[in-house]
Parts: structure tokens; C-alpha cells; sequence
């Protein structure tokens, strides 16, 4: 596995109507990189947001979607998302203040 540091595991976070909901209850949803593991993410939040504490992460790898462009078929890149859960006296992630 590639040497891949804090910065590099969140790549962006997920902003949709479903994970906005999901934010009252502290859960936050970012795309990672595809080769990390849920240690690697907890770390991450935790170094990236200071005041937060993770109590879970809930992971998914979702393949590329066929795409079409007259006959040529071909494939869009694989991804990785991560549900963050924080823990209650957790400080919450000014990232998603205000949307």
C-alpha cells in the first residue's frame, strides 16, 4: 500500500440533502481515498478538525458507472466514502457551518 499521510485520506466532503440531514446527529460524510482504512480516516478528522472525536466510521467503496459514447464503452474511476460519527461531546466541524 501506497505511504499515504493524514492530508492525503480526506480528499473532499459529500454535500447532498441525505448527509445534510444526517449532520444533526454529528454524522459527516467525506470522499477518501480509495486505499485507506477506517483508522487511517479516524485519524485524519481527528488531526484535520481539532475538537473532534471520532466514535465511528462506516465506510463504502462504490465501483466506477458505465459510461457510453457511441459504441466505446468505458468506466468512470472507482471511489470511497466514509460516514464519520463523532462522539456527543465532541466539537462539531465548522467545514459544514452555514450550508
Amino acid at each position: 500500500m501506497a505511504n499515504i499521510q493524514y492530508y492525503d485520506v480526506i480528499l473532499k466532503p459529500v454535500i447532498t440533502e441525505k448527509s445534510m440531514a444526517a449532520m444533526s446527529s454529528k454524522k459527516y460524510t467525506f470522499l477518501v481515498h480509495p486505499e485507506s482504512n477506517k483508522t487511517m480516516i479516524k485519524e485524519a478528522v481527528e488531526k484535520m478538525f481539532p475538537g473532534t472525536k471520532v466514535e465511528k466510521v462506516n465506510t463504502m467503496n462504490l465501483d466506477g458507472k458505465t459510461k457510453r459514447r457511441g459504441m466505446t464503452f468505458g468506466k468512470t474511476a472507482k471511489r470511497k466514502k466514509a460516514i464519520v460519527q463523532l462522539k456527543e461531546d465532541s466539537k462539531e466541524i465548522e467545514l459544514f457551518q452555514g450550508l
